[in-house]
């Protein structure tokens, strides 16, 4: 018995709950790296609460010693001018939202539906018609910039929402029908085959099968176009025309301003306010992104 108590027990170096050399430089590199990325947004922060005499001391990481202020926020949502019209960034919000809504529901559907295509439905060339795809990921936008100009030019839609909203529909296909193909291909084959052995057709075993167990791989193309869609600014200036600025060029054309004095608070405040839907989105379903990377995202 004594034998075979010992046989049972663990073995080897128990790990360390004291602080090493090792976990010290690792903790030491986090924290840092941290810093390094925390330090601009402490600093717009601070700088968007200050007022321009307390700015004009230089002092850029002191926090606001005098009366903290809204107003640059205030400001920069309202009546920051953002070229001819001064009416802040409200309107660009707003343009972004029309922008980024239709293009992410329309763009990830699509994808869902041909990477669920690719993996189960195979067609005559699909393989050729994947690597196509998969070419087009890697194409750089400004290659297509001018076709894409002429084909929303014949259609009539040049300098609209629509035109903004088509190109990136477009330009997102094919790294999401790569993420979607490869999820799907990662799920278990019989289920698909016990569906079709039961009668079930392309529609209803895709919806009713395929949709409820790739949740996590949808919050990914979820993530990732709303993200790149709010923060695209070459889209919004060349396709948009003037009146349907998205926030970005609204927020470019704030800091670029070259009217009467510079007020640094509403600039940061202004950069705050287009930053913060990533930001929200980032940290309320970061989870879910990794979760869907973790559950085949990224496997061939």
């Amino acid at each position: 018995m004594a034998n075979v108590s010992a046989v049972g027990e663990p073995s080897g170096p128990r790990p360390s709950k004291g602080f090493n050399p090792k976990r010290i430089i690792i903790y030491g590199i986090i924290i840092v790296a941290a810093m390094y990325y925390l330090l601009p947004l402490y600093v717009m922060i601070t700088t968007s609460l200050k007022g321009l005499p307390e700015i004009r001391l230089g002092n850029i990481f002191a926090p606001p010693l005098e009366i903290i202020t809204i107003e640059p926020w205030v400001k920069a949502w309202t009546s920051a001018c953002t070229g001819l019209t001064c009416n802040g960034l409200a309107p660009g919000f707003w343009n972004s939202v029309k922008i980024t809504v239709p293009s992410t529901i329309i763009s990830v559907l699509v994808a869902a539906v041909s990477g669920y295509a690719l993996v189960n439905w195979r067609f005559k060339g699909s393989e050729f018609f994947f690597t196509c795809l998969l070419l087009g990921s890697f194409i750089p936008y400004q290659v297509m910039l001018y076709p894409m100009v002429m084909i929303t030019a014949q259609l009539k839609i040049f300098g609209t929402l629509w035109a903004v909203i088509l190109v990136h529909t477009v330009f997102g296909m094919p790294i999401l029908v790569l993420l979607f193909r490869n999820y799907f291909a990662s799920l278990p084959q019989e289920l698909f085959k016990a569906a079709r052995v039961d009668g079930a057709g392309f529609w209803r075993i895709f919806f009713q099968i395929m949709v409820p167990m790739s949740l996590p791989i949808f919050a990914v193309a979820i993530i990732l176009q709303v993200t790149g869609i709010w923060n695209d600014f070459l889209f919004g200036v060349v396709f948009a025309g003037t009146q349907n600025y998205p926030m970005t060029v609204q927020l470019n054309n704030i800091v670029n301003s070259t009217q009467g004095v510079r007020e640094y608070n509403v600039n940061m405040a202004a950069t705050i306010l287009t930053a913060a839907v990533p930001l929200i989105v980032y940290f309320v379903s970061g989870k879910w992104f990794v979760r869907g990377i973790a559950a085949g995202a990224v496997k061939g």
